[in-house]
C-alpha cells in the first residue's frame, strides 16, 4: 500500500483522447447532434413508455458527448490566432455549448436541428482556419476513387 501511493501520480493531465494527438474534428460532435435528433424522432414515433425513457437517458449522453467535443475544439484547437482571424468562432462555439444542454433537456427537434446548424457553422470556420490539413490523417489517393 505505501509503495502504492508512493509511485501514484500526483498531476493529471486529460484531453480529449487523454494525449495531446492533435486530431480534432467538429464531425464527433456533429454525429452525437445527430443521434439526438434521429432519437427524438424515434422518441416522437413510439408508444412504448420503455423505450421512451431509455431514449431520453441515450439522447442526454449523446448531448453531454456533442458539448464536450466542440469544448475541446474550443479549448485544445482554435488558438488565440484563429480567433483573431474568425472571431466569431468565440460565440460560435459558446452558443453550441449551451444548444447541448438545451437538447439534453428537450424534446423538440427544432432544437436539434439548431443544434446541428450551429456545428456545421463550427465546421465551416474550422475549416477555413486549416482544420483538416493540420489535424487529420490525409486519406490515400487509391482508398478516395
Amino acid at each position: 500500500m505505501f509503495w502504492t501511493n508512493l509511485l501514484k501520480p500526483r498531476i493529471t493531465a486529460s484531453a480529449h483522447c487523454d494525449l495531446p494527438c492533435g486530431v480534432y474534428d467538429p464531425e464527433q460532435a456533429r454525429i452525437e447532434a445527430e443521434s439526438c435528433y434521429k432519437i427524438i424522432e424515434k422518441y416522437n414515433a413510439s408508444n412504448d413508455e420503455q423505450f421512451k425513457t431509455r431514449a431520453i437517458v441515450i439522447k442526454e449522453e449523446r448531448a453531454e458527448l456533442a458539448k464536450h467535443h466542440i469544448d475541446v475544439l474550443w479549448s485544445d484547437y482554435f488558438k488565440p490566432e484563429h480567433v483573431q482571424k474568425y472571431p466569431e468562432i468565440t460565440e460560435l462555439c459558446w452558443k453550441a455549448a449551451k444548444q447541448c444542454s438545451k437538447v439534453k433537456g428537450s424534446l423538440d427537434l427544432g432544437d436539434a436541428r439548431t443544434l446541428l446548424d450551429m456545428i456545421d457553422k463550427i465546421a465551416d470556420v474550422w475549416t477555413k482556419a486549416g482544420g483538416p490539413q493540420a489535424t487529420r490523417v490525409q486519406k490515400a489517393a487509391a482508398a478516395r476513387a
